[in-house]
């Protein structure tokens, strides 16, 4: 796959607080890029350099292979962009909303009526076209706020911090779209969030502390490095757990058994198999990663 965004040393400092601090990073055309950190990290500041809503100190960008500092309306059409804050304006309706932005790229007339259509249908509001977006819930106004990022159709979608506060049923139709649009268009999805289960899910990690990288590769790959693996004991007293060897924690009808890695697992099963009658076996999880990584908990969960 080709790079669609080569991030290199980029900086920015708002007077002594050095938001990104030589910042290198590569996002892989089609992938899932989950870009991860607490409040403060820089992932903000990076994403609005990127959309040239704010200007970087140093270092370079290039998206879809064009260089930032050479045409940033270029780049401008090929990003769509979600931002945390919804941009909509409340007075408007829906359509009106949506028919502005369009006339920011020159999609108007029949070819702005069938977009609308599409997008309606994509992202379930229909219904919703004639509402002033200031009546809408927040779920509602998401839905728009995605429909007006993909308006001109980008190659890149940015969502920064898309689904805090939502819903669990908005939330599971918003992954829902954007897993349809990687599918059938090959979006690339460029993603920063509070929830661990959703950078799980994604194709390449990078973790973000003080404005630099602290932790970067798949999920797989992020937990087996800082997390081992946890085995789940049923039906068993805390002295047979016990003669495992290894950390444990009593919990609800159950030990947890805490060991390096999966072959520790698999040779405990083999010396120990009449403690092994029932049982399960899981990988850390991305917040047992992010915490090994920066020692903070990120403080999203989702409901």
């Amino acid at each position: 796959m080709n790079q669609i965004i080569e991030i290199n040393h980029l900086r920015k400092s708002f007077g002594e607080v050095h938001a990104v601090n030589d910042l290198s990073f590569r996002v892989k055309e089609g992938e899932l890029f989950a870009f991860l950190g607490v409040n403060g990290a820089g992932k903000s500041t990076t994403i609005n350099i990127m959309c040239g809503q704010l200007s970087k100190d140093s270092g370079s960008v290039q998206i879809c292979g064009t260089d930032l500092d050479k045409d940033p309306d270029k780049i401008k059409r090929n990003l769509g962009v979600v931002f945390q804050n919804s941009v909509l304006d409340k007075e408007l309706s829906v359509r009106d909303n949506l028919e502005s932005r369009a006339a920011l790229y020159g999609i108007h007339g029949a070819a702005l009526r069938t977009r609308i259509q599409e997008l309606a249908k994509l992202l379930d509001f229909a219904d919703l076209l004639k509402r002033p977006v200031g009546k809408l819930s927040g779920g509602q106004r998401r839905r728009i706020d995605i429909a007006r990022a993909l308006l001109h159709d980008p190659q890149i979608l940015v969502l920064d911090e898309p689904t805090t506060g939502l819903d669990p049923q908005t939330r599971n139709l918003l992954w829902h779209v954007i897993g349809e649009l990687r599918r059938k268009q090959g979006m690339t999805v460029f993603l920063t969030t509070h929830y661990m289960e959703e950078a799980a899910d994604a194709d390449y990690v990078v973790i973000l502390d003080h404005g630099k990288i602290a932790a970067e590769g798949t999920p797989l790959t992020l937990k087996n490095s800082y997390t081992g693996d946890f085995i789940t004991l049923y039906g068993i007293d805390e002295a047979s757990v016990k003669k495992l060897g290894a950390p444990y924690e009593s919990i609800r009808d159950a030990f947890r058994v805490s060991v390096p890695n999966t072959a520790a697992a698999t040779e405990l099963i083999l010396r120990y198999p009449k403690i092994f009658q029932d049982y399960e076996i899981a990988k850390g999880k991305m917040d047992d990663v992010f915490l090994a990584v920066t020692g903070k908990k990120l403080e999203g969960r989702a409901q």
